[in-house]
């Protein structure tokens, strides 16, 4: 599932909270180096209740606003039984 996020950083807490049809996402982290995009990933796993990995900035890496992937646990077997060539 695709998600439009905006980010705000340097906030007191980090938070997810749905505006307008998207999501906020309130981190304490600087936009340094990519950590804010590190603290993202993060805060939306945990947030979803999946993996990190399981969390992909698809498009925004260097912006305030960003398109995020979650992928289901389902759509991750998907993936990884559709990925092996016999």
């Amino acid at each position: 599932m695709r998600y439009n996020v905006k980010v705000i950083t340097r906030a007191k807490s980090n938070k997810v909270v749905e505006e307008q049809g998207r999501l906020k996402v309130y981190l304490t982290t600087p936009p340094v180096e990519g950590r804010a995009n590190e603290a993202l990933v993060k805060v939306l796993a945990e947030h979803f209740s999946v993996k990190k990995r399981q969390v992909k900035i698809v498009l925004g890496k260097k912006s305030r606003d960003k398109v995020v992937e979650v992928l289901a646990s389902r759509e991750i077997e998907g993936l990884a039984s559709s990925d092996v060539e016999m």
